[in-house]
């Protein structure tokens, strides 16, 4: 069955749990308990809802213009494949979005144009996380790849044109069906799951989750394997993608969850090399210019996603870890702002609206 480890609602009733916790708590903030009155936590740092109105938000990034682009995996759709017995996904060629906020916290759409698809455990699945090259803006778009019919930008990365029109520049998944992975997984998905995209000066560095690759994909679309983490750190799911002189990595792991997540650094080269662990469910990671390591976990403390448990760690150049944040919900991506604080993408998946969390660090 498609993404069974890595899908974030594949477990059963999930989603009734977390909007029964929703309706309990009043509204989307109140389990937020650092975050619902601008309260500061034990360390100091002070937390406060700074967008909403998002359908699932995942990767987010300033842009060049000194607004922050927000990753909309959307609403899916019920359009089905031409053979349901083979695909029993559904979806939409537009239900995929990606928003522009200012600093006032005011949301505008960009593009509206990009597909969303129902997968595995009723999870939605669609843009996952953006990147700038100069000016121009480019999507990694994830989802249901038997869904042709539906939309040919699953998989893939996307630039966005005049209008929010999307343009494919690299099929990512055709890629993988022709550059299968040394070391497949049990939940092998074929067109894989993308999830985290950087600029790395030259193009980007595009992270797939299920199988472990680490591709760098030029803006016209040229696909190169850096690494094949299935042959080299095993089944480990990675997530996310920062750089700070290096490129640095971290995972999801597999459920139930544990502390099974840990920050790797990986050279040019590809080789790949922990260097801190003892970490639950990274979605996130950022690094400042201090060298200091801000880690997302999407839940701690449970075996499963769990609305209240997600929470950001910071490790210091030395090693030292310090919880600065506690109690979000299912939290999904986070980057830092011109302005040197934190922006989290809360209730990213199960639960609609989402919404942007800003973490004002000392």
């Amino acid at each position: 069955m498609r993404k069974l480890t890595f899908s974030l609602t594949g477990i059963l009733l999930i989603g009734a749990l977390i909007t029964a916790c929703k309706k309990e708590t009043g509204g989307s903030t109140d389990v937020l308990t650092s975050a619902a009155s601008k309260k500061k936590s034990a360390q100091h740092v002070m937390t406060s809802v700074f967008a909403t109105g998002l359908n699932n938000p995942r990767g987010l990034k300033f842009g060049p213009d000194g607004m922050l682009y927000v990753a909309e995996a959307g609403v899916a759709g019920m359009q089905g494949s031409t053979d349901p017995s083979s695909c029993p996904f559904t979806g939409s060629s537009n239900g995929g979005r990606v928003s522009r906020i200012d600093m006032n916290g005011n949301r505008t759409t960009v593009s509206d144009q990009l597909p969303s698809s129902y997968g595995e455990g009723g999870n939605i699945e669609g843009p996952a996380d953006i990147a700038f090259s100069g000016n121009q803006l480019y999507v990694l778009v994830d989802g249901a790849g038997c869904l042709p019919n539906v939309s040919n930008l699953f998989n893939s990365l996307v630039r966005i044109g005049a209008g929010g029109t999307p343009t494919k520049v690299a099929d990512l998944g055709q890629w993988l069906l022709m550059h299968p992975p040394g070391n497949p997984s049990v939940d092998f998905d074929p067109t894989g799951v993308w999830y985290s995209i950087i600029n790395n000066g030259k193009g980007f560095y595009v992270l797939n989750a299920n199988q472990g690759n680490l591709l760098n994909v030029s803006t016209d679309g040229q696909i190169k394997l850096v690494t094949d983490m299935s042959t080299t750190v095993g089944h480990i799911v990675p997530t996310v993608l920062a750089e700070r002189g290096n490129l640095y990595m971290s995972n999801l792991g597999t459920f139930p969850i544990r502390n099974q997540s840990a920050i790797y650094k990986i050279t040019p080269s590809g080789n790949t090399k922990e260097v801190v662990s003892g970490f639950s469910a990274v979605l996130g990671l950022v690094i400042d210019q201090q060298s200091n390591m801000y880690v997302l976990e999407m839940t701690s403390g449970a075996p499963f996603p769990a609305p209240g448990h997600g929470r950001i760690v910071k490790v210091a150049p030395n090693g030292t870890k310090q919880v600065i944040v506690e109690g979000l919900n299912l939290p999904t991506g986070m980057t830092m702002g011109p302005d040197g604080n934190l922006y989290v993408s809360n209730w990213g998946f199960g639960v609609e609206p989402g919404e942007i969390v800003k973490v004002v660090l000392d």
